[in-house]
């Protein structure tokens, strides 16, 4: 099986992980239809393939549940990338948790009215919470820390429950910390690797939260990509749940003094407070994926962040307006709900 001449729609596909995704189906030859509301997307990360035909951008809410169904129409496959941040969800979790979840469910029900072939949900590894095992199998514990992990986990459970109920082929991707090629940086958005790359291209100390200890499993973005167009068109992939992961641990700070060192900056990180609801160690399985599929991310960390800073060297302009917006606790640039505001 594969993508050629069909009709594959992206939700978030404007966005990080979706655009990569958009790039891969593109080259497949697909007809692709982008959902996406530019909350956090943007045009230029779309900007490659201005004038392909086989490119249609809607710009859209998956809120708006009959627009969903008209778009879904005539579509083969279903990627659904749509989400809000997570830590969006620590000032505004009402709104994190109807994009997540209300909108996923619409995006289910579109769906299977259109009767697509598959839909793939992309998930998170915020769905664990804190690792008490390591590494991480799918079938875990599960202790997310925050409204955005327990949102795309209440999604991974409504895209089961299509698949068990036989009205829709489903397969649930969980990615690992993804970065990359427009990666988010500004604002509420913007990541660790983009940050800390900026930061030393800046000759400005990176700034880590509490010991840096906390750890991640690190993957490359167009790896991601890779899996997730594979996991539409592999057939024992049906119903199962995926951890798209290299299987490394490696921790902050250990990451800010490769970046350093990578940048050529001789700096050392600064350390600020611990940062709320932070998960403190994650470190996936990817023994699943290998297993079933063939195939799991393999681009080391260091190779990949070689190809992360010269993207950034390249796109990003090392400025005082840039470097204004990287304010180190973004997460209070969000308005907190009237609930959270103390008496």
């Amino acid at each position: 099986m594969s993508f050629s001449g069909a009709r594959v729609l992206v939700t978030g596909g404007a966005g990080f992980i979706g655009s990569h995704l958009v790039d891969r189906l593109l080259e497949s030859d697909a007809e692709v239809v982008v959902v996406d509301d530019f909350s956090t997307g943007k045009e230029e990360n779309l900007a490659q393939h201005a004038g392909n035909e086989r490119l249609t951008v809607e710009r859209a809410s998956i809120l708006d549940a009959p627009l969903m169904m008209q778009l879904t129409a005539g579509v083969a496959y279903v990627f659904h990338l749509a989400t809000r941040s997570v830590r969006l969800s620590l000032k505004q979790p009402t709104l994190v948790h109807e994009v997540n979840t209300t909108g996923t469910l619409n995006m289910l029900k579109a769906a299977t009215a259109a009767k697509v072939r598959r839909f793939v949900y992309c998930s998170s590894s915020e769905v664990y919470g804190t690792a008490g095992v390591v590494p991480q199998p799918e079938a875990y514990d599960f202790r997310p820390e925050t409204i955005y992990g327990a949102s795309k986990l209440a999604g991974e459970y409504y895209t089961q429950v299509f698949h068990r109920a036989g009205w829709l082929n489903t397969v649930v991707g969980r990615p690992h910390n993804n970065y990359g090629p427009r990666e988010h940086y500004l604002g509420s958005s913007g990541e660790v690797i983009p940050r800390f790359i900026l930061w030393c291209l800046a000759e400005v100390a990176p700034l880590v939260y509490g010991d840096g200890r906390q750890t991640r499993d690190f993957t490359y973005v167009s790896e991601t990509a890779e899996i997730l167009s594979l996991l539409a068109l592999h057939e024992a992939a049906a119903g199962e749940v995926f951890n798209i992961c290299r299987g490394q641990e490696v921790s902050v700070l250990n990451l800010a003094e490769k970046i350093c060192r990578l940048t050529g900056a001789a700096l050392a990180p600064r350390h600020l407070p611990g940062r709320p609801s932070d998960v403190l160690r994650l470190w996936g399985d990817p023994s699943k994926l290998q297993r079933i599929i063939g195939r799991k991310p393999e681009l080391s960390i260091d190779d990949g962040l070689v190809r992360t800073i010269d993207w950034f060297r390249a796109n990003v302009p090392v400025c005082e307006d840039v470097l204004r917006h990287l304010s180190p606790q973004n997460w209070e640039q969000e308005k907190g709900e009237p609930w959270m505001i103390a008496p």
